[in-house]
């Protein structure tokens, strides 16, 4: 089971949600893929998907949290909360500090929904910080050097130790995410009957 977690402004509608679920679907696991749009409060957001963690356990899955940029802050607390693998995509690592630009009104860019980004959130964000993470064999981190956005090297840094792929060039969005479709599908054991 894939659940997927996508960044800040972002949506289920997200170029690289909506790849990786047709995907998934094209090899048969649709009902093993699981992305709703995210609320606002980082709180809220790591709660609906710890229910959607807790019924794939439940329902005999072992869940894999997939990340992109604070999609990956939020993995990450959830990987170590409940030991789960995660799959990182030009994570927010510090997240608390790269979300102040973002205070005031703010539009989702799939949704057009606007909201209001207030300093509570930025201290439920940082709530959920992991100084550093326990198991680094359960993650596997995707970055590119050309991410507009974010500092590529925190993150390397940050998961020392787990699996990293690294590649030149690229941005925030990660460009070459498609060619990675189906090895985050392997690593996420989604494909396999019971899961992992």
């Amino acid at each position: 089971m894939i659940v997927y977690l996508h960044g800040f402004c972002s949506a289920p509608a997200s170029l690289k949600a909506t790849a990786l679920r047709a995907r998934m679907a094209e090899r048969g696991l649709a009902e093993r893929f699981w992305c709703e749009q995210l609320p606002v409060s980082p709180r809220a957001a790591v709660a609906l998907a710890e229910q959607a963690i807790r019924r794939s356990l439940a329902a005999g899955r072992q869940p894999t949290v997939v990340g992109s940029s604070l999609g990956g802050y939020y993995a990450t607390w959830l990987a170590e909360r409940h030991g789960l693998r995660a799959v990182l995509v030009n994570p927010a690592v510090v997240a608390p500090l790269s979300l102040e630009r973002y205070l005031g009104p703010q539009a989702n860019l799939y949704t057009g929904e606007r909201f209001t980004f207030e300093r509570r959130h930025i201290d439920e964000t940082r709530a959920l910080e992991v100084p550093r993470i326990s198991r680094p064999q359960r993650y596997w981190l995707l970055v590119e050097t050309g991410d507009e956005v974010l500092d590529y090297r925190h993150a390397v840094e940050k998961y020392a130790g787990a699996r990293q792929t690294v590649l030149d060039g690229g941005d925030h969005g990660f460009s070459r995410w498609n060619d990675y479709l189906d090895a985050v599908i392997e690593f996420a054991g989604a494909d396999t009957t019971a899961d992992r």
